[in-house]
């Protein structure tokens, strides 16, 4: 080691080597940052100390002035920021506040179980959706649903059962109350139910339809998508859809629908089975657990989907 100390000391000593070094420390010093610093610090910071961290205060400004340029540091999405360590001045990096709020984002989506529903629905925010006058009194019972259940989450809430033509905001409406509400610390599973009822038969041949219907009915906020559009089978409606029901009706938790059929379709809807047996009473059964889940609520206006 000792060759080594010798052999630097020798480079340095040359006369352009040295020059450039010394304009390098001087500028390094007269970064505002790092005076700031140093007058902060003072009462700790001895010269000693300095002439020893040069090479951190060197990466401090090389690492400031990348991200001034908006080029990418060493790491991506950190700041540097000096700090005392053990003696020496050092570059701890800290989350820009872009990353504090990706993270915090998702860990926001972390709590929403989303299963094959929309990208715009999954990053849908109630301050994005339009205000129109069609739309304000579903705007003011949404906020009061959140309000109420945050504030007493214990007590039982009615839902909503959103329906109306396509293309009106139902699914982006339940993506920004399931935002809203994993920002006020719920967890939410949102599905589209068609999509649902498919791989629940597909759940027949692995043995999984118990744990997928258990992860659903208990979910703490459930929201079904497009109700009524699945292809509509006895099995699906008495051992998947009255299970879930039943249960979240039992245990009184918050369950949301979105549909393009009010109640009277969708009982229409669920009378036949897929032997072609009509069964009304089985459909009647299946229409009062959702009315207690959830209010009935018309969602009109114009198609927005090639807005």
């Amino acid at each position: 080691m000792d060759h080594i100390s010798r052999g630097f000391n020798r480079y340095m000593k040359q006369p352009d080597i040295r020059k450039q070094y010394e304009e390098m420390v001087q500028s390094v010093l007269n970064d505002p940052d790092v005076q700031l610093f140093l007058k902060k610090e003072e009462d700790q910071i001895s010269q000693e100390m300095i002439q020893n961290s040069y090479s951190k205060l060197y990466e401090f400004v090389q690492e400031k002035n990348k991200l001034a340029r908006g080029e990418q540091g060493q790491n991506p999405g950190y700041e540097p920021k000096l700090a005392l360590n053990s003696g020496y001045i050092d570059v701890v990096y800290l989350p820009t506040p872009e990353t504090v709020q990706r993270e915090k984002e998702r860990e926001l989506r972390s709590r929403i179980n989303a299963m094959n529903i929309s990208k715009d629905a999954r990053t849908a925010t109630m301050d994005k959706i339009i205000m129109t006058q069609d739309r304000n009194n579903v705007l003011m019972m949404a906020y009061a649903f959140m309000d109420e259940y945050t504030e007493s989450p214990k007590d039982y809430h009615q839902g909503f059962y959103l329906y109306g033509p396509f293309g009106t905001g139902k699914t982006y409406l339940l993506g920004a109350m399931a935002h809203e509400l994993s920002k006020r610390g719920h967890v939410i599973t949102m599905m589209h139910y068609p999509t649902f009822t498919q791989e629940m038969k597909a759940a027949i041949a692995d043995g999984s339809v118990s744990d997928k219907l258990n992860a659903v009915k208990n979910s703490e906020i459930l929201m079904l998508d497009d109700i009524g559009a699945e292809v509509n089978s006895t099995w699906i409606r008495d051992e998947v859809l009255g299970v879930i029901l039943q249960h979240r009706m039992q245990e009184k938790l918050p369950t949301f629908f979105s549909s393009n059929f009010n109640f009277s379709e969708l009982e229409e809807h669920l009378r036949m089975g897929n032997r072609g047996d009509d069964e009304p009473i089985k459909a009647k059964r299946l229409m009062e657990r959702i009315k207690y889940l959830a209010k009935e609520v018309a969602l009109t206006g114009k198609n927005r989907r090639f807005d």
